[in-house]
């Protein structure tokens, strides 16, 4: 009877593993952070109502979104209102002054532990200050994307990700009509 006990608990024991190993797989999907500057994506500073709709509708045809999905916002204090209301359902960050969304942005892909927790981050802004983060990401193994307007994107961006998808359609260089 005392082998029975022990061979119970062990089994016991392998059981609560397997589950405890599942738990861990289970709690972090394969999700995407989207870290979304808006004022860049919408090149000003206090972006309308009506601009951050149409970012967020230009931005959601591109990348996508899915149901495990997170997006934080940021945003100075003048136009956090017209960012919540033309992007709802997203976590907002409110820093003003100079670079003052950058930093609260900054500040959640280095302090929030976004490699363990996400596979991608989706980076929307051209800002060269987010290039040492995103190269950081894709150094832990995190798939980094970033989405920008062609006009504003930092090339330390652009290589530090790995993929570029842009807002704006594609420049066309106007054509020279032959003489």
């Amino acid at each position: 009877m005392e082998n029975l006990g022990t061979e119970v608990s062990g089994v016991v024991k392998e059981v609560v593993a397997v589950r405890q190993s599942a738990a861990v797989r289970w709690r972090f999907p394969q999700r995407t952070l989207h870290i979304v500057d808006i004022e860049n994506l919408a090149g000003t500073a206090i972006p309308t109502l009506g601009q951050v709709s149409e970012v967020q509708g230009r931005y959601m045809a591109r990348i996508g979104f899915g149901a495990d999905d997170q997006v934080v916002m940021a945003a100075s204090h003048l136009g956090l209102l017209n960012a919540a209301l033309g992007w709802p359902h997203a976590r907002y960050r409110v820093r003003s002054g100079p670079h003052g969304a950058d930093l609260e942005l900054l500040d959640v892909l280095l302090h929030e532990d976004v490699a363990r927790r996400f596979t991608h981050v989706a980076i929307g802004s051209g800002d060269g200050a987010f290039g040492q983060a995103a190269a950081g990401l894709v150094a832990r193994g995190v798939r980094v994307t970033v989405v920008s307007r062609r006009d504003s994107l930092a090339a330390g961006l652009a290589r530090a990700a790995l993929n570029v998808i842009y807002l704006d359609a594609p420049q066309v260089k106007p054509r020279i009509a032959a003489a």
